[in-house]
């Protein structure tokens, strides 16, 4: 205690804090610079601890790219440039952890919500076939949601998965109101293909209302400069993006499929 209160005032000095007087347990008195090396150097000013052991934590604000392929990018470097002691390791965290975790949730709860949509659908039209083709809108909203992506240069992140989702739903109900006004058609006694032609003329205008209310909800947030923006417009802009071609897939080749 006693040389860690006077080693303050030997910063500018290392010659003088050699010269510092250090007592033994016996009561030998020695100088510090023959039982220790005094020199300086560059080293962390605060040192953090977790779990008993020393941690260092680097930061770095990543921009003009997905964070996924920059940590791929930076482990590269690291595994063929950095050899690291016995004792050492490195944890990603921060956004690129909860995007992983996150990922890790989706890709397991995603099938799961499908597979039950699936077959809430069979038991909705007492068909595979229909049921199958209501899901078959996914992939139409696919299209546009990436495509929207690419065009306005964002990248695919946690806020452009958790879009898809909310545009997978809107797509199905799209296909659900399309598909349920075909087979009233066809109850009602018309041929498949006049039903077909019904149908999709009939449900032209709340397909459409739904596609648009859904879209222009979310133009604000595609658009916003404000703080957290950059959260909010990966998700609107695949939310519109998807609307766009799933309504257009959904009215004009959904009834071509249920012919």
């Amino acid at each position: 205690m006693g040389c860690y209160g006077i080693s303050i005032s030997y910063r500018q000095n290392p010659q003088a804090m050699q010269q510092i007087m250090l007592r033994s347990p016996g009561g030998t008195q020695v100088h510090l610079d023959q039982v220790a090396q005094v020199r300086v150097v560059r080293a962390a000013n605060e040192i953090d601890r977790e779990e008993g052991q020393r941690r260092m934590v680097v930061m770095s604000n990543v921009r003009g790219r997905d964070l996924g392929s920059f940590v791929k990018e930076v482990q590269q470097n690291i595994a063929r440039d950095v050899n690291l002691p016995v004792g050492y390791s490195i944890e990603y965290g921060g956004q690129f952890e909860n995007q992983e975790r996150a990922t890790r949730r989706l890709l397991i709860i995603i099938p799961i919500v499908i597979s039950l949509i699936y077959v809430l659908l069979y038991f909705t039209f007492k068909s595979f076939k229909q049921a199958f083709l209501v899901i078959g809108n996914i992939p139409f909203a696919l299209v546009g949601g990436i495509a929207a992506l690419w065009l306005r240069g964002f990248n695919l992140n946690l806020s452009a998965s958790v879009g898809f989702i909310a545009l997978f739903g809107v797509a199905m109900l799209n296909g659900v109101v399309l598909v349920s006004s075909i087979n009233h058609a066809r109850v009602a006694g018309q041929s498949t293909y006049k039903a077909v032609l019904s149908g999709a003329r009939r449900r032209l205008r709340p397909v459409l209302m739904t596609a648009c209310v859904a879209s222009f909800g979310f133009f604000p947030m595609a658009f916003s400069q404000s703080a957290g923006s950059e959260v909010q417009r990966p998700l609107a802009t695949v939310v519109i993006g998807g609307l766009v071609t799933s309504t257009i897939l959904t009215l004009l080749l959904l009834p071509v499929l249920y012919d």
